[in-house]
């Protein structure tokens, strides 16, 4: 067991767009919503990647998220997000993101991604990445349908209220432990770790990190994920069983990292 971690937002962090918005026209090719609310979330999009999302913002989002999915059918939801998640996601992956996922890997710590987003559209990306654990908005559901009530919303203070009950039943040292996001709002989720880190952080979240003297990043290099992985070289034959073990993709990052550790050596 890892005796610590590496916490991820998903959106801005390790994918360029709201990963919720990102889902909107397959969700209207799927009967779900209608055109108006495609160019709403569209639009919403485009307010999210150019300056961020504050909490007055996020507040209107959820109210509006919450509202437009009261009804909908979950298994709909996960087959739509599972049938369309690499040609959506994949291609707004960062690439930096990816390259840290493999160094912390690589490092024995587990990597987390911790996102107000709903565990339905969360949970497969973070397979996608190789996350080992997501902690994610949870909706109410009764009879295989939302019912427009939340049952945990992973948003400001309640992320680092989830990310400290996974650290208590993993084990983790928060003290050895890392935390990434974007936004004003995560900061109670990277005071929450001893190596807080900052990407691409909106005006707000850069002051804080200037005062408290944490880390910068800036990510810029999205790239599909899939070409990202096939660029990696196959395993030496030593490390079959490892490969055997998990997914190719999550067994190609960790190999990945052990080789460019070996190489630093």
């Amino acid at each position: 067991m890892a005796s610590s971690a590496a916490f991820f937002d998903l959106d801005k962090t390790i994918i360029a767009k709201s990963s919720t918005l990102a889902f909107g026209r397959s969700f209207y090719q799927g009967g779900l919503i209608n055109r108006r609310a495609v160019l709403r979330s569209a639009f919403a999009q485009f307010v999210f990647a150019a300056s961020g999302a504050d909490e007055d913002q996020m507040d209107r989002m959820r109210k509006y998220l919450t509202a437009m999915c009261t009804g909908w059918d979950v298994q709909q939801i996960r087959d739509i997000v599972n049938e369309t998640l690499h040609q959506i996601i994949d291609p707004l992956v960062y690439n930096e993101a990816v390259e840290l996922i493999v160094e912390h890997k690589a490092a024995g710590r587990d990597v987390v991604i911790i996102s107000s987003s709903g565990d339905e559209v969360v949970r497969p990306i973070g397979e996608m990445v190789g996350a080992d654990h997501v902690i994610a908005t949870r909706m109410v559901v009764r009879e295989g349908r939302y019912t427009g009530e939340i049952e945990y919303y992973a948003y400001g203070r309640h992320k680092a209220d989830g990310l400290r009950e996974l650290a208590a039943e993993r084990g983790y040292d928060l003290a050895d432990s890392y935390a990434y996001s974007d936004s004003i709002t995560d900061v109670p989720m990277l005071e929450a770790v001893g190596h807080p880190y900052v990407v691409n952080a909106d005006k707000a979240l850069r002051k804080v990190a200037a005062e408290r003297q944490w880390p910068a990043l800036t990510f810029t290099n999205a790239v599909p994920l899939r070409e990202r992985l096939a660029s990696l070289k196959a395993p030496q034959p030593a490390t079959s069983a490892v490969v055997a073990a998990g997914a190719a993709g999550l067994a190609a990052l960790l190999w990945y990292g052990h080789s460019r550790r070996s190489n630093r050596a």
